[in-house]
Parts: structure tokens; sequence; C-alpha cells
């Protein structure tokens, strides 16, 4: 099941033209939206990074299968919840959630490594 299917109950949204980061920055400016509140769709939503976060860690292949660890929000700092195997998983999700437009931060004290 993906992150996005399992964390939210919706499908994953179809593939943009455009790079994620362009629609948050283009969101952002037309519609005076903070980035961390840009959803998938370009449009506000309370939980539009942990959205996005949760659609890059579907993107890819070295954590897509993951199904332990949760992702939320606290306004702009991703919050990761739940078990991973290893210190280097939970590296690799910190750097790709770091890397959404709009994060300021990444939580990770609410994760077990092990």
């Amino acid at each position: 099941m993906g992150w996005f299917k399992r964390l939210f109950g919706l499908e994953k949204p179809e593939a943009q033209a455009e790079p994620m980061a362009q629609v948050v920055q283009q969101a952002a400016q037309a519609q005076s939206i903070a980035p961390a509140k840009v959803g998938p769709d370009g449009n506000f939503d309370e939980s539009g990074l942990a959205k996005r976060v949760a659609l890059a860690f579907d993107n890819d292949a070295a954590v897509a299968d993951i199904e332990t660890v949760w992702v939320a929000q606290l306004s702009s700092t991703v919050v990761l919840k739940g078990q991973v195997a290893s210190q280097e998983l939970l590296d690799k999700l910190v750097t790709i959630a770091s890397a959404e437009q709009g994060a300021t931060g990444v939580q990770t004290d609410q994760v077990t490594v092990g």
C-alpha cells in the first residue's frame, strides 16, 4: 500500500508536469499560503507538508515499503513516529523530509531504531 494511501486514505495523485517545489512556490506566492500548508494539488491543506513528504517517501524505492513509520506535521516541522530497522533508514527518511519545500525541521524523537 504506499505511504500516501496508508497515512491519508487517499489515492496517490497523478504525477504533475511541474516539480512539487515549483507547485508549492507558485501556490505560496499566488494564494499567500505558507509553504508548509500547500497540499500536493497546490491548494491550502492543513496537512500539506506531511502529505507531500509521504509522496516523496513513496517515490523513493529505498523507503517506499516501510510500514512502521507515520508522518505528521507541527506547523513547518515534519514529525516522524514509529520504528525503523536501522539508523541508515531513519537518516534517509530525514534527508527526504528535510528536502521538502516548507520543512524547517524533522522531529525524530518518537522513532525507535532496531
